[in-house]
């Protein structure tokens, strides 16, 4: 698993101080949660590549982790890539429908390519598949090449979404939003 470069600046600071306080972790834990190495999914072995716990305030909100089955050299290749790609976020609060839609929508709409008609579509579809969120509950999302973004876990009721150009603007605006790989 890569680790993550510090940077120079507030963003490089920030991460420092994430660093000292356990926020990122390199070995499958963060915030209290343990997600595995590495998982099987249709057959495919995908590992992990970065695990984050997101706090606000003083308030640890969830647990992200990106599962990729190639290990992607810079941000392009990470969105772009035809291969599986997973987003698995753990809740460590309840959470209610409008919070995690709002918070979903406010992210992904700052992608220009989200607010296209077809896209803003699907958009509307993984938004209204998601509900309140308990302490425990999971929120996934698996890119399957030749079939689309699925979504599942206890924070979604589930959905299907086709084709690549959906996955591809969620996974570019999260991979943005949080900076893992250089550009």
């Amino acid at each position: 698993m890569k680790g993550t470069a510090l940077k120079m600046g507030a963003r490089g600071f920030a991460l420092g101080m994430l660093l000292l306080v356990g926020g990122v972790a390199h070995a499958g834990q963060a915030g209290g949660v343990n997600m595995p190495d590495s998982l099987q999914v249709e057959g495919r072995t995908l590992a992990l590549t970065h695990m984050e716990l997101k706090k606000k305030l003083f308030f640890n909100i969830y647990v992200w982790s990106l599962y990729m089955e190639e290990e992607p050299t810079c941000f392009k290749q990470a969105v772009a890539s035809n291969s599986l790609k997973r987003l698995h976020f753990r809740f460590l609060r309840t959470i209610t429908k409008d919070q995690l839609v709002g918070s979903f929508r406010e992210g992904l709409r700052q992608n220009p390519a989200m607010r296209e008609d077809a896209l803003n579509q699907s958009l509307e579809k993984l938004l209204s598949s998601l509900h309140d969120v308990r302490k425990g509950d999971d929120l996934v999302l698996t890119y399957l090449p030749g079939s689309g973004l699925h979504v599942s876990g206890g924070a979604s009721g589930g959905v299907h979404i086709p084709g690549k150009p959906f996955a591809d603007a969620l996974f570019s605006s999260w991979l943005n939003t949080h900076p893992i790989f250089p550009q």
